[in-house]
């Protein structure tokens, strides 16, 4: 996979990257991260070629939007690919005009935070038009940015119908005024995702740990939706929160169950977010021993699989480290022998559907 290629999202004039950076790790996940940190990881991906970076005010409590974006200050912005997403806003409990008092504001994450060092902040929920405005401004100030080139409407599992009568409009209005490039929606699930590709006429669609060498759920119906209606998808959690990018997945829980690798920055590997279960283990695994008889990396071909389907545009990197950037990028771009796709679905890995070279 080459670096510089992009890909057209949808119908619409912009192009993406195929592969770009994915922020929410540089937000404090699991454990602060000085912006320091931040920085050196971004410069790193910047000199390496990056140019695509998503954000969202929910990384980091506005933490990731702050760091990420005062880092990129330094880099041309017509270079730039910058997305973010809109459906939370950020709730200071200290701001005496907060809606703390609102019945309609769903708080999110009353136990302990997924987020380290961040702001003294709550997220929560707002799909409306004036939540889609308010969470834009707040979003172009916390990074100092002039605009973005693409919107996601973030995670509105609970909210559907607000998710298109409210953001999907406000959305579309900045789209025609020429304020904001694509429109997209990113989820952890697709069913939500191929209701809307039928509801708006969306350019784009994040989809997180569904369309993997471990997750292809998505692909009898959300990929040949999204072909049919001009809709991009941009696939992030291709390493499926860490199994994918573990050295030796058949290890854990036996001989080593720590991960240093891409993606990973917790002690026990994790499956989409959870302690991986055995099964998936054990596959993990299987598929690491096809890839040792062919001397390619488990990561590589499981950062470079979406790929092969005409309607994904491109993948996102969790890096949290300049050391992930380089892995990454290293993964990204390494041979792959069409042999050893030919094993994965003879083994059953990979559905007899999904596309490979």
């Amino acid at each position: 996979m080459d670096i510089n290629e992009t890909r057209r999202i949808g119908q619409t004039e912009c192009y993406l990257p195929i592969l770009g950076l994915g922020a929410n790790p540089l937000g404090g996940l699991y454990e602060p991260i000085p912006y320091e940190d931040v920085k050196s990881t971004i410069d790193t991906a910047l000199n390496a070629g990056v140019r695509f970076f998503d954000l969202a005010p929910v990384y980091g409590y506005g933490n990731a939007e702050k760091s990420v974006g005062k880092a990129l200050d330094e880099h041309p912005r017509d270079e730039l690919f910058v997305s973010t997403k809109v459906g939370r806003l950020l709730l200071d409990p200290d701001d005496p005009a907060s809606p703390a008092e609102r019945e309609d504001v769903m708080v999110l994450w009353e136990g302990e935070q997924l987020y380290k060092g961040t702001d003294a902040v709550r997220p929560y929920f707002d799909f409306s038009r004036d939540g889609v405005m308010r969470s834009l401004e707040d979003s172009l100030k916390r990074t100092g940015l002039d605009r973005f080139d693409a919107i996601h409407i973030h995670d509105p599992d609970l909210f559907p119908d607000e998710a298109i009568d409210g953001a999907f409009r406000a959305l579309s209005d900045l789209k025609d005024q020429g304020i904001i490039g694509a429109i997209g929606c990113g989820m952890n699930q697709w069913e939500m995702l191929a209701d809307f590709a039928g509801r708006a006429p969306f350019d784009c669609f994040l989809l997180a740990g569904r369309y993997s060498l471990l997750d292809q759920s998505a692909l009898p119906e959300l990929l040949p939706v999204c072909e049919r209606n001009n809709i991009s998808l941009i696939i992030g959690g291709v390493y499926n929160s860490g199994i994918l990018s573990h050295p030796d997945p058949g290890t854990i829980g036996g001989v080593s169950s720590k991960s240093d690798a891409i993606g990973s920055w917790t002690e026990n590997v994790t499956f989409n977010y959870v302690p991986a279960p055995p099964e998936i283990i054990e596959r993990a695994g299987a598929m690491k021993r096809i890839c040792d008889a062919h001397n390619t990396s488990l990561k590589a071909v499981a950062i470079q699989f979406p790929l092969h389907h005409p309607a994904v545009a491109s993948v996102l990197m969790g890096p949290r480290t300049p050391e992930h950037v380089l892995d990454n990028i290293a993964a990204f771009g390494a041979p792959v022998p069409d042999a050893l796709w030919a094993d994965f679905k003879s083994a059953g890995f990979l559905s007899p559907q999904a596309p490979t070279p």
